[in-house]
């Protein structure tokens, strides 16, 4: 019971992993998840128990374990199989690759501690006493399979030796305890050994969506991918994210960094070398498009993913100087170390799947990117999107709650709210170089709209403030995919 709570755990905390390649990762990730899991534990603790009053729990317990194991040897090949389905993002989407993958092994495992229960139990006067016991033996190995999950697997190692490790570990288990009892005229689980054979293959057999495996995402570098033909194109999880040109860091092919260099060209004389934080890292387009334009310009990069900037330095040219350094870790818990009044830029570019992480989007971190801007700073975010784009006119409201000066910059298609995708919101305290950034957008070829004032009031119209107790991002956001 201890290592079959804990390795339903296991399972649990992987799942958002490995769905993150194909429907991102929210709030609505993990609740289909977590909904799936419990009924599984629910399904299997209850026909588990009906099992044990029938049959006698030493000639089922080793093949419920070998089992459990075998199904877990199935998650990998299954998700990978169903996801690349072309299911979506949406709820549906999630829910069909969560009972895909989790439900069964979730219920298998669950029904070992029905059969235990009716092996320890003997004596009717004990019996609180017995299932108190195991009841805490199994909630036990649901914590430590959580803190060995979170806090160290997912860190040392990819999502498919884990997997592997955990239906390897309970065949096992599942044959030594069928050995241990087969006295009692168990038959051998050759059925689910069979079937464990079969998943453990299928998990090698099956490709993986993923280039690189990180701690936070399903990373992949494309060479050659329309629009960034000559570049290298990054893709986190379902987002396309960054274009790198190696030889040339100032060729932008993106439309939001366009915009964002727009932003950038325009601040102080527009040559003068600049102090910029950048919250999130990427593909590091924005560093090296800074210290190309503006010779000797500081940027500070907050990157939660060490992975990111291994990959960063192995594919996408980025090279940490005295003035381009990278900083890892949550960049709210480092924004609050740094020095007040220092940047002449903050760029927001940080993505969880298609959403801002949400402690990222409140008035009370804003407040915190404020702090840290000089007076006449300027705060530039790239967000995403779709109609009726509720969570971008509720970040608008939100910059709009902290600074004297905000605009919005996106087709007016997107600005009218008949469209969505890209949208760059730019904040400061002083006045935003609005004639200029529309002058380089329009020099580009580009019809990009710069939204204040009236307009921006309209954009924004009853959308609410973000705060720390009130920022439902996931909820908010329309995903790309509808």
């Amino acid at each position: 019971m201890f290592f079959t709570s804990g390795a339903v755990l296991v399972l649990e905390i992987l799942a958002g992993r490995l769905l993150a390649p194909y429907v991102g990762v929210t709030l609505q990730t993990y609740t289909g998840i977590i909904g799936v899991v419990l009924a599984g534990i629910a399904v299997g603790t209850w026909a588990g128990g009906r099992l044990a009053d029938r049959v006698d729990p030493r000639t089922t317990l080793g093949p419920l374990l070998v089992t459990g194991g075998a199904l877990a040897l199935f998650v990998l090949p299954a998700i990978r199989l169903f996801g690349s389905a072309g299911l979506g993002t949406g709820p549906g989407a999630i829910l069909i690759l969560s009972v895909v993958g989790f439900f069964a092994p979730a219920a298998v495992l669950s029904a070992v501690s029905p059969t235990v229960v009716k092996l320890q139990l003997t004596d009717l006067r004990v019996t609180g006493s017995v299932v108190g016991r195991l009841s805490a033996l199994g909630t036990a190995g649901a914590i430590l399979g959580t803190f060995l999950t979170g806090f160290f697997l997912v860190a040392a190692f990819p999502t498919r030796p884990i997997v592997l490790g955990v239906g390897v570990v309970l065949v096992v288990t599942g044959i030594l305890v069928w050995l241990s009892l087969r006295g009692a005229g168990g038959a051998a689980p050759a059925g689910p050994m069979a079937l464990a054979v079969l998943g453990a293959g299928l998990t090698f057999a099956v490709p993986g969506p993923c280039d690189y495996e990180t701690t936070y995402y399903c990373a992949q570098v494309i060479d050659g991918l329309p629009p960034c033909d000559e570049g290298r194109t990054l893709y986190l999880d379902t987002l396309r994210h960054s274009c790198v040109h190696l030889d040339d860091p100032t060729a932008l092919d993106f439309s939001y960094a366009q915009i964002l260099a727009d932003v950038i060209g325009t601040y102080g004389d527009g040559q003068s070398p600049l102090r910029a934080l950048h919250i999130g890292g990427g593909g590091f387009t924005m560093p090296r498009y800074l210290e190309a334009t503006r010779p000797g310009s500081d940027s500070l990069v907050l990157e939660i993913d060490p992975s990111l900037v291994r990959i960063a330095e192995e594919e996408l040219g980025l090279r940490q100087t005295e003035r381009l350094r990278v900083r890892v870790g949550d960049a709210r818990v480092a924004l609050s170390d740094l020095e007040h009044e220092t940047y002449d830029v903050v760029i927001g570019d940080a993505f969880g799947g298609e959403a801002v992480p949400w402690h990222l989007t409140t008035a009370e971190f804003v407040d915190e990117v404020k702090d840290v801007l000089m007076p006449d700073g300027v705060y530039a975010v790239n967000v995403i999107d779709m109609p009726p784009l509720d969570f971008v006119r509720a970040k608008a409201a939100t910059l709009r709650s902290a600074f004297s000066h905000v605009a919005v910059i996106a087709p007016p298609a997107r600005i009218n709210r008949m469209d969505g995708g890209n949208f760059v919101l730019v904040a400061s305290d002083a006045p935003l170089e609005v004639e200029g950034i529309a002058a380089r957008n329009r020099a580009r070829g580009d019809d990009d709209e710069v939204a204040t004032g009236a307009r921006l009031d309209r954009f924004i119209g009853a959308a609410p403030v973000l705060t720390d107790d009130y920022a439902p991002v996931d909820q908010l956001l329309t995903p790309l995919s509808g």
